[in-house]
């Protein structure tokens, strides 16, 4: 193939792989995946004392790569955090008192460190890792709310890593049944205390790796590592309007590499916007959370962005 005829070859291949960006009105670090996902588990949690949203787990291909949505997460048995209060599991203490913290098992994180306990409150799904070591899990991926408590022992300084997931019933999709409307975009938020002192704020850093729904690309936008989609329409224009989701590659060493510490800091949400006033898994232990100075935190956009990975140092 001659130079010239090389050039232009070249040059069609990078304009069909720029294609979708420019014909979506979308140039950055995403991965775009138009409609909904593929499902692989229908229903991942069922209440045997309640009702329970149906929390699917799917999977988005694009540009030779799988995303599983909401997240690829860890929920195995052997994980869940001890309920604080779960009416699923029949625990329903109306406050702190009534608990019996001696019961909650240890992680070793530094076996002669300090024993820390901690307090945490998801909307809707959380991991928590300390060091890069898994602690605990949320044992309720999705409804009815549910609050942990978990206990670990580490040494300061130490690293607090939280996959936070807001949960989905239409896999891919980033939306939920909600107030007569089949696609409503649903919301997240994080909130913890412990016993050292340490309590979630804007302090804390969080980035988004799964945006969705977004019906017009153009609206989100990059600068450095913050992608914000704060300027998205969180309803469709019509019915028939068209979903697309983004997506991020989430690094291996995510959970303690230091580098990760420059992503943007967490935004700080107030109970009223969160929505916690009727939850009893919340307002029982009011005085764990937000009494011991804690905020509830996510990334810009608590309703669009579905999948935040939180960071913070404790030193």
């Amino acid at each position: 193939m001659g130079k010239r005829y090389q050039a232009a070859f070249l040059g069609l291949i990078s304009i069909t792989a720029n294609a979708w960006s420019l014909e979506n009105n979308y140039s950055g670090s995403g991965i775009v995946v138009e409609g909904a996902a593929k499902v692989k588990t229908e229903n991942l949690f069922s209440c045997a004392t309640g009702r329970s949203r149906l929390s699917p787990v799917g999977t988005k291909e694009a540009e030779s790569k799988e995303f599983t949505v909401p997240a690829e997460v860890n929920y195995y048995k052997q994980y869940f955090a001890t309920d604080l209060y779960n009416q699923c599991s029949g625990v329903a203490p109306s406050s702190l008192k009534d608990v019996n913290l001696a019961t909650v098992p240890v992680v070793d994180i530094d076996q002669e460190g300090e024993v820390v306990t901690g307090y945490i409150f998801a909307d809707n799904y959380f991991e928590l890792y300390i060091n890069g070591k898994l602690v605990a899990v949320d044992p309720v991926p999705f409804t009815p709310f549910n609050s942990s408590v978990v206990k670990f022992r580490v040494n300061k300084p130490y690293d607090i890593a939280v996959k936070a997931v807001d949960w989905e019933e239409n896999s891919g999709e980033g939306t939920e049944s909600n107030r007569g409307v089949q696609s409503h975009p649903g919301d997240g938020g994080f909130i913890a205390s412990f016993s050292d002192g340490t309590t979630t704020s804007s302090k804390w850093h969080a980035q988004t790796f799964y945006t969705a729904p977004i019906y017009d690309l153009g609206c989100v936008k990059e600068r450095g590592e913050e992608r914000s989609s704060s300027d998205c329409a969180e309803s469709p224009k019509d019915p028939g309007a068209q979903i697309y989701s983004l997506h991020w590659n989430i690094p291996e060493n995510w959970k303690v590499d230091n580098k990760y510490l420059s992503w943007p800091f967490a935004t700080e949400y107030t109970e009223r916007q969160i929505g916690v006033d009727n939850k009893n898994a919340y307002m029982n232990f009011r005085d764990q959370f937000y009494g011991s100075g804690a905020k509830f935190i996510w990334s810009k956009n608590i309703v669009l962005d579905n999948l935040v990975l939180l960071r913070y140092r404790v030193e």
